[in-house]
This record gives C-alpha cells, structure tokens and sequence, in this order.
C-alpha cells in the first residue's frame, strides 16, 4: 500500500516530534472517540501543543477548526502543519524548550 501525501506529512513530523523529545499520542477516531481531535497530541516542557497534518491545499474542517480554537482558549498552542511548513513546527518546539 502507498504512503498518502498526509502519511508522509505526519511520518515528518513524528520524526520532529521524536527529535526534540517531545511526548505525543495520536488519538485514532472512533465511533466512541471524539471527532475532530487533533492528528496529535504533545506535551513539550509542560505546554500543551496540538497538531493538526495536512497535505497540499487539503483544508480543516469545521469541527477541527474548533477543537484547534478549544486548545488555544484552554491555554495550549495549535498548528496545522504540511510539507511547507514543517519549519514552522521546528521553530515551535525549539521556542518551547
């Protein structure tokens, strides 16, 4: 089976994740989970940070947008990540180390 243009973007940033020793979970969507979670959830020096991965033009949903906004209000930092801006996501960790 071929990796899918997200699967390569998330495997990227497991490989940031895992360089800057920052602790994840990927959340899988279930019917008993919660939908629209955030592709992963991290803890890094005590902050909480949510990633969301997308690939090319793909685009958040409404319910993603919102729980993205809910880790924001709760104090947390939130991204959408993709193959362009996966600099962002290394600035970010090294900011929050």
């Amino acid at each position: 089976m071929a990796a899918t243009p997200e699967s390569k973007v998330k495997a990227k940033i497991k490989d940031l994740l895992t360089k800057y020793n920052v602790y994840y979970a990927m959340p899988i969507g279930t019917m008993y989970g919660n939908s629209g979670v955030p592709d992963f959830l991290c803890c890094i020096q005590g902050h909480f940070l949510a990633i969301e991965a997308k690939a090319g033009k793909g685009k958040t949903t409404a319910l993603q947008d919102k729980n993205l906004h809910l880790v924001e209000k709760a104090g947390g930092t939130s991204l959408v990540i993709r193959e362009d801006t996966l600099d962002l996501l290394e600035w970010k960790l090294k900011e929050l180390q």
